[in-house]
């Protein structure tokens, strides 16, 4: 375990107390979010970001070590491992130093070295290796040959060398592109042909491009210095240290040490370096675009219209109550039925109190929405276009048959649509991450550490804003701190069964949810008219004692300590202190009390964007319009302007002042009001500046 501890806190610089307990928590089996929230003062009030950091570094940790222990067998093996060898390994931290350390020991095939020593050629690769002064003259060319095999191994070989060859890689590698076989003409990959760049230049996203473009054999790329000179220059001024016989044969080795071994070796290594920052970059983005997105501002419980918008096979409607439930269904054709179609949306409005009409920002989606302004209800009503990336992939899920297995997949596609308007977090946890369109290079980046940060992102706001135990969908509890798949849905059967949860302890009756998920999980599930009125706030039933003592010491019940917060302006919070319960612990319990089971996230806005236009054709350079920002890239952020194709904000058009990345300064959801820059018709491309002065 301490050799974990010195890894982490070494690792992230963190203190090693605070690393220490965290791990424990954490190999006890509790959520990073149970940890972030209901633990600070183990682990020193770390955020989620932090303690995320730590699990990583942990199993990063445990995979070093293991590693560590299979080389020393490796060696041990062999009859080669001493105690000052093992000393040396043992002192070593960092996995690259810890395989070239190896590579010496490593069991290789047969190669040229080996071979070489074979033929009992080593004795001359030590004299040659330490530059002997002695004749040559006695060896024919095999054998001389041989020997600097074996030299040029033992230099690709050497710690150092390598090490060298890494920086050098580093400040002077050069990405150059050229035709494959399987090169298209008007190939998309066009802009990347003849690429002549120092590597370190290329930002994130052309990395992942160069690397889809040669996968799919349309071009070559290759990532080295561009003269061999100079890297064997440099590689040689550490081994070369006089002028004699057997000096040139090392100059020779070496040179044979860089172009036959090293170069290749650490261009694959520095290939995959590359690949391994564009892809945490690309994460990065993907991950921060769907936060956003899952904490975009919710309608709340109110009745909506769902309009799916559609031309030829018309668009569909659901109606849905407060929490979500389809109540009826149809189609209208707006375009060849008007009046038809008029009666139909005011008769649904009028029938069941509609509050708000969600209108899906696909094709057809803003002649939708002027035809429904156009009506008058009798009454407000909000009318808001809704993103409806994915929705079609929940239509087609197993979910969606699960939900509403009684109605084809355009009614699945209209109800997503409405329930993404009341609250874009529950519905948007039933569709695979990916599907959701945002993010950049998605496929061709690392999978698993995709799904993983992903899966932990969606998991981080689910537990960041709560749910309501009562109403909350299957997926939606499998995020929640300490609950998963499994225990998700036997809660949901659980309540099937025996109707609404009156309390948080009610959970234990679940089948198969034990003392260790009650514990990680209650502090982030709602009950709203339960029986105690905590249930409905964010403080933990191991906390409920603080809260009556509270309320005791006020004079008052715990919902009039609640209710009231007069009732609260006499506490100190210094008298409740005691074991793991500090400060950080009692600041948070009455911030809720303050603000009980409050939303998080940002206040609902009406979306509707430039009356008038529809299509691309309508627009104009040096147009002033109004844009949703739908996803961000490295490059860029993509924007919704209503019609059916998204413009593009380079970051170059961004701001004229230095910023970082492109979601330091821009958002999902974002309003935006951007100047056209540039149309292709053809190619259905607009640029856009948010700079609206042409000076």
């Amino acid at each position: 375990m301490q050799e974990y501890i010195k890894y982490v806190s070494e690792k992230l610089m963190l203190n090693a107390t605070d690393v220490e307990n965290t791990i424990k928590l954490i190999e006890d089996g509790c959520t990073v979010a149970f940890m972030a929230r209901y633990r600070k003062e183990l682990t020193g009030g770390l955020d989620e970001v932090i303690i995320n950091s730590i699990v990583n570094t942990l199993k990063k940790a445990k995979t070093f070590f293991a590693r560590k222990e299979v080389i020393l067998s490796s060696i041990e093996s062999q009859g080669l491992l001493t105690e000052e060898l093992k000393e040396k390994i043992e002192a070593i931290d960092d996995i690259t130093e810890l395989e070239d350390f190896y590579l010496p020991y490593k069991p290789k095939r047969r190669t040229r070295a080996t071979i070489a020593k074979e033929k009992g050629l080593e004795p001359l690769a030590w004299a040659i290796i330490g530059e002997r002064n002695i004749s040559l003259a006695n060896f024919i060319d095999n054998e001389l040959q041989g020997a600097r095999d074996i030299v040029a191994e033992w230099v690709s070989e050497n710690p150092i060398s390598r090490q060298k060859m890494r920086n050098y890689f580093k400040r002077n590698a050069v990405i150059k592109t050229s035709k494959a076989k399987g090169y298209k003409e008007n190939s998309k990959y066009e802009e990347l042909l003849g690429i002549n760049q120092l590597a370190y230049t290329a930002p994130s996203h052309r990395i992942l491009a160069l690397f889809r473009a040669e996968a799919e054999g349309e071009l070559k790329v290759s990532f080295s210095p561009q003269e061999d000179y100079y890297a064997i220059e440099y590689l040689i001024k550490g081994f070369i240290k006089r002028d004699n016989s057997t000096s040139q044969q090392k100059l020779y080795a070496c040179e044979d040490a860089y172009k036959r071994l090293l170069a290749p070796s650490i261009e694959n290594e520095f290939r995959a370096l590359l690949k391994e920052k564009a892809d945490e970059k690309a994460i990065y983005v993907f991950s921060k675009n769907l936060r956003q997105l899952l904490m975009a501002a919710p309608l709340g419980e109110k009745r909506v219209l769902a309009i799916d918008p559609g031309v030829r096979t018309g668009c569909k409607v659901a109606c849905l109550n407060a929490n979500g439930r389809l109540l009826c269904h149809d189609v209208i054709f707006p375009q060849t039925n008007a009046a038809e179609s008029i009666r139909i949306l005011t008769y649904f409005v009028k029938t069941y109190d509609i509050e708000a009409i969600a209108i899906g920002n696909g094709t057809f989606s803003k002649e939708t929405e002027e035809f429904v302004r156009s009506i008058d209800f009798g009454k407000e009503i909000i009318i808001s276009i809704v993103n409806e990336n994915g929705a079609s992939v929940y239509s087609a899920s197993a979910v969606a048959r699960e939900e509403l297995g009684d109605y084809d997949i355009t009614v699945r596609g209209a109800v997503s649509i409405g329930r993404r308007l009341q609250d874009p977090l529950a519905e948007l946890v039933k569709i695979e991450p990916k599907s959701i369109g945002v993010g950049q290079y998605q496929h061709d980046v690392n999978q698993n550490l995709l799904q993983e940060s992903l899966h932990q992102t969606v998991e981080s706001c689910v537990n960041q804003v709560g749910v309501e135990l009562n109403t909350a969908s299957t997926q939606l509890l499998s995020y929640v701190s300490g609950i998963g798949p499994s225990l998700a849905k036997n809660i949901v059967d659980y309540r099937n069964e025996h109707g609404a949860f009156s309390s948080r302890k009610e959970l234990l009756k679940v089948k198969r949810f034990g003392e260790k998920a009650f514990e990680q999980s209650a502090g982030f599930l709602r009950i709203r008219q339960g029986e105690n009125p905590l249930d409905n706030t964010a403080v933990h039933p191991e906390r409920y004692g603080v809260v009556e003592q509270m309320a005791k010491d006020a004079g008052c019940s715990v919902k009039e300590l609640i209710n009231d917060s007069s009732k609260r302006v006499d506490l100190n919070l210094y008298k409740y202190v005691e074991g793991n319960c500090g400060l950080h612990t009692l600041i948070d319990i009455f911030n809720e009390l303050e603000k009980p089971s409050r939303d998080i996230r940002t206040k609902f806005e009406e979306v509707s964007l430039n009356k008038g236009i529809n299509k691309l054709e309508q627009i104009q350079n040096e147009q002033i319009l109004e844009g949703i920002i739908t996803n961000i890239t490295a490059f860029g952020a993509f924007v919704d302007l209503g019609v059916h194709v998204s413009g593009l904000i380079h970051r170059s058009e961004i701001a004229d002042e230095f910023f970082g990345e492109v979601s330091d300064v821009l958002s999902i959801n974002q309003r935006v009001v951007v100047r056209v820059i540039s149309l292709d018709y053809e190619r259905k491309r607009i640029g856009l500046s948010l700079k609206l002065n042409q000076d």
